[in-house]
């Protein structure tokens, strides 16, 4: 039997820095899907990765008070793959929460 995997919308709230500096990552897509008690997020990175010097190196959801929910590590430079898509899953929202943050 195939389990399918049904959209759960969630209100995302986009970190952005303003102003923005030279060299940080921006967040393209955000999509979201629940998955029975916890969330996966695909986050879309846009950043002018350089090398192993001066790359983007992770995303974090986080509650509107700042606490962090989940945090996915990006181990290696994109240099060559812009923008591109990481996952992250098992993320456990709080029921009272009404949305959460991405920050790059």
């Amino acid at each position: 039997m195939k389990s399918s995997k049904a959209r759960f919308f969630v209100p995302v709230i986009l970190l952005l820095s303003i102003p923005a500096f030279a060299g940080q990552a921006k967040i393209v897509d955000v999509e979201v899907t629940k998955n029975k008690d916890s969330y996966r997020f695909d986050v879309t990175l846009r950043h002018d990765d350089a090398g192993w010097d001066h790359y983007a190196d992770g995303w974090e959801v986080l509650s509107p008070d700042g606490k962090l929910l989940g945090k996915r590590v990006l181990a290696h430079p994109h240099v060559s793959e812009q923008p591109f898509t990481r996952s992250l899953s098992g993320v456990s929202i709080p029921q009272e929460l009404a949305t959460v943050s991405i920050r790059a």
